[in-house]
């Protein structure tokens, strides 16, 4: 197991795999984009182009895999534990000022209503205070959107605002979008504390985690 700190490349879960992108994985991600579209072009300003070719996925799969290993963003696919299918994807967002990372995420179509997002926001949740040592962890959603919304709820965040034109829609026009928190000093008490997984770095050693974010390393 290593000391040194580095951020999670792979993480897994009771029923997912999580880990960073890799051009290779084009395909699956085109594919899912596509049986989900729907969906995601009713949520999703980054669907509105969607779907969009192998080429172009295998371009922005380097672009966020270059993001990932700069350390400017975290983003993740989430994959059956066979890794033969794309779930959805998540990720870590250094949108927040100060100590803070963002949660995003979007599930396929056939895997809603399983619980899947809850668990992958728990996962996500624990890495974030755990390893990057975060002050607070946030989640943004559309009012409009139930489900999206439950999730957080779910995990002990609380809801600190919905702000007017904060977020965007598909069709590019400014939304309401719900602000959750979850703070430090509140994490030890919630799901995600003490959620089952393993993380593993860039070289595919385990990463020490902890339901106790001091005793990470």
């Amino acid at each position: 197991m290593t000391k040194s700190w580095s951020p999670a490349y792979r993480i897994e879960t009771a029923r997912t795999v999580l880990r960073c992108w890799a051009p290779q994985d084009a395909g699956l991600l085109l594919q899912a984009v596509s049986e989900s579209i729907d969906q995601l072009q009713a949520w999703m300003p980054w669907a509105a182009d969607e779907p969009t070719g192998v080429e172009e996925k295998i371009r922005l799969l380097r672009a966020w895999r270059a993001a990932f290993d700069r350390d400017e963003d975290y983003l993740y696919g989430i994959f059956s534990p066979a890794e033969n299918a794309v779930l959805g994807g998540t990720g870590l967002h250094k949108r927040l000022k100060g100590n803070g990372l963002e949660i995003g995420y979007w599930i396929h179509v056939a895997q809603m209503n399983r619980g899947l997002a809850t668990e992958v926001s728990a996962a996500l949740t624990h890495v974030a205070f755990a390893i990057h040592q975060v002050d607070r962890v946030e989640i943004h959603c559309d009012p409009a959107n139930v489900r999206s919304a439950a999730i957080p709820r779910k995990l002990g965040y609380s809801l600190e605002a919905t702000l007017p034109g904060q977020g965007k829609g598909i069709d590019g026009l400014p939304r309401a979008s719900m602000i959750w928190i979850l703070l430090r000093e509140n994490y030890a008490g919630t799901p995600a504390a003490t959620l089952p997984l393993r993380g593993y770095d860039a070289a595919g050693r385990e990463i020490h985690m902890t339901s106790d974010p001091s005793e990470a390393g």
